[in-house]
């Protein structure tokens, strides 16, 4: 089954990683299918005369935005807005480790067509944000760099234009390793004059705002590339939309920021979180939670005449996300959901299936999520046991005594209160209950 695109409404995105957070403010357009992101696996046979068995080509999945590319450009659009959960691939093969796997699950967001400078760019900052602070991950911050300044950097510093995109590759360990070590790959393994290295290294240390972006725009040397010029004013035009979204205070311009992917062409940004660890909980080193920028020719690649479909996206990593959840949850002795059940039926006695099974229909008729044990008789204690292990609020019990008095008992399973209700009132309660904060 392939996942599905649709079109965004403002906090969609945000409520799809936050169990519905917030609702969309508008209902979400027909969706449309597209290819998925899966594995990219081409097998190409090479079979000759002689050979008994075909050789094949395999090539291993990469690249997160170029099935939506693909996507754009088979079906000829040049407009789009999207979100997206599934599967992607990373580029290099990494050690399983703090949530980096091979295969892991991604939320997309992207806006394509021709739009007037940095407004989209600004939404999708906007909408970053808005994610990273209703899941409640703790303190954060964005950095926001120019592929068209770093490529500018390199060419001002003298790097050469053969170098670029293996210099940017380094560089982009910068938020792992210290400048010493980025600066000794460069020039170690990667054969770079080491005046070059130290012309690079007294940008790469500087991250600011909009003032930063001004002082850059003076810088003499910088100022010698138009290329670092038009990323630079882009900047500056993306920070004042940035004012007016209340958000620059999540923001830093990071000239340390390369996003390595060759298909960048202009602003790209990354997310990292900046809680320190509380008492006695391991550090975390996940890296960034959210990555993303602009990407304007990816597009063109695979249109047979090379229309450009500009794109700007950003893309959300679940499973880092989860890790965290879990590493926090594992250290204040919280357990995580296994189920989304509100309510469990129960019953201290035997022969009461039947009286299990009409209040348990009566529970699924008023849309209320509801379980109980596939036993004729079970053990009290074993149902309330298992309320406890899964995090089932809340325990429905009816007994002889119950049903002859025509009332209902409702446990809380976190402190274990027991109310006595009538049965007529029961769904009304639940429902009371489940709807509180």
């Amino acid at each position: 089954m392939m996942p599905q695109l649709g079109f965004l409404p403002r906090r969609a995105c945000a409520a799809l990683l936050s169990q519905m957070l917030r609702p969309p403010r508008a209902a979400c357009l027909p969706a449309v299918c597209c290819h998925s992101q899966v594995a990219e696996v081409m097998l190409t046979s090479q079979l000759k005369p002689h050979q008994e068995k075909p050789n094949f080509i395999i090539k291993t999945p990469k690249l997160c935005e170029v099935p939506f590319a693909r996507y754009l450009a088979m079906n000829k659009l040049k407009k789009m807005k999207r979100y997206q959960v599934g599967k992607v691939w990373r580029r290099e093969s990494p050690t399983i480790v703090q949530g980096r796997y091979r295969e892991f699950y991604q939320c997309d967001f992207d806006i394509a067509g021709q739009f007037d400078p940095m407004i989209p760019d600004a939404e999708c900052l906007k909408i970053m944000c808005e994610i990273l602070s209703g899941l409640q991950l703790g303190d954060f911050l964005i950095k926001v760099n120019d592929r068209r300044i770093v490529d500018g950097i390199f060419a001002v510093c003298g790097v050469p234009e053969s170098k670029f995109r293996t210099i940017c590759a380094s560089m982009d360990k910068l938020d792992k390793i210290s400048w010493k070590d980025v600066r000794h790959e460069m020039v170690a393994k990667k054969g770079l004059a080491p005046e070059v290295a130290d012309r690079i290294g007294d940008y790469v240390q500087h991250h600011g705002g909009i003032s930063l972006v001004e002082q850059m725009l003076q810088d003499p040397r910088l100022s010698q590339s138009e290329q670092a010029l038009e990323g630079l004013k882009s900047l500056k035009l993306l920070f004042e939309y940035l004012t007016l979204f209340r958000i620059t205070e999540k923001i830093s311009f990071d000239l340390s920021l390369a996003r390595g992917l060759d298909y960048y062409t202009g602003v790209i940004y990354e997310a990292v979180l900046l809680q320190p660890p509380a008492a006695g909980e391991e550090p975390l080193h996940v890296g960034s939670v959210a990555a993303g920028g602009r990407y304007d020719e990816l597009v063109a690649m695979f249109n047979p005449k090379g229309h450009k479909v500009p794109c700007v996206g950003l893309s959300i990593g679940v499973e880092r996300i989860f890790h965290i959840v879990e590493q926090r949850m594992k250290t204040f002795g919280e357990k995580v959901r296994t189920t989304e059940t509100q309510v469990f039926v129960a019953t201290p006695q035997k022969n009461f299936l039947q009286e299990r099974l009409k209040l348990i229909a009566e529970l699924w008729d008023a849309g209320i999520k509801a379980e109980m044990l596939y036993k004729n008789d079970p053990k009290l204690l074993t149902q309330l046991h298992y309320c406890e292990n899964t995090g089932i609020p809340l325990v429905v019990i009816i007994g002889e005594q119950e049903q002859q008095e025509g009332v209902i008992k409702l446990r809380s399973v976190a402190t274990r209160e027991e109310e006595v209700i009538k049965r007529e009132h029961l769904v009304a309660e639940i429902q009371r209950r489940v709807s509180q904060p």
